[in-house]
């Protein structure tokens, strides 16, 4: 009888240790037309925002796993020419968010922004940022975790699949 309980546990324990936290899957858009991996099944909602002035509806599809949010987030503007101001509030938005700095910064304007901050718990939180113009609209690209979980091979991984169509 112990036997038996013994070689269920290790049964169940060696299912546990084969299944990823990450089940990395495409997601496209519903509303806007981008790809993407997200490591489990998203959901999409959207709310209208107020952005530098502008009412906007701000169309969102995202997934949490092991305790990491991933998000992309995007708006469609009626004047092109207002993308980059748009950017820049979404990134000011996102570092007000946390309560916090930008401690990388890549040099591209599609590079990918790295943020150390808190959240109302004080739970510090690291987020990973791109902010990308295609057009008309503008895209919000992010994950956000505490840093022991959000790693670079992850931030590697989602990044670097978001693409636009």
């Amino acid at each position: 009888m112990l036997t038996k309980k013994i070689l269920s546990t290790a049964a169940i324990l060696m299912l546990l240790a084969c299944s990823p936290q990450f089940d990395w899957r495409e997601v496209r858009g519903s509303d806007a037309p981008f790809r993407v991996l997200m490591p489990a099944k998203p959901a999409s909602f959207s709310r209208d925002m107020q952005l530098t002035g502008l009412t906007l509806n701000m169309q969102m599809t995202a997934a949490d796993a092991a305790g990491v949010n991933f998000a992309v987030g995007s708006v469609k503007l009626d004047d092109p020419g207002k993308a980059g101001i748009v950017a820049e509030a979404m990134k000011d938005g996102m570092l007000k968010n946390i309560h916090g700095q930008i401690t990388q910064a890549a040099s591209s304007p599609d590079g990918i922004v790295e943020m150390q901050g808190k959240l109302p718990d004080g739970g510090v939180v690291t987020m990973a940022a791109r902010f990308i113009i295609r057009g008309s609209r503008v895209y919000q690209v992010i994950a956000i975790g505490p840093a022991k979980k959000l790693t670079q091979d992850i931030i590697d991984t989602y990044m670097s699949s978001f693409k636009t169509d």
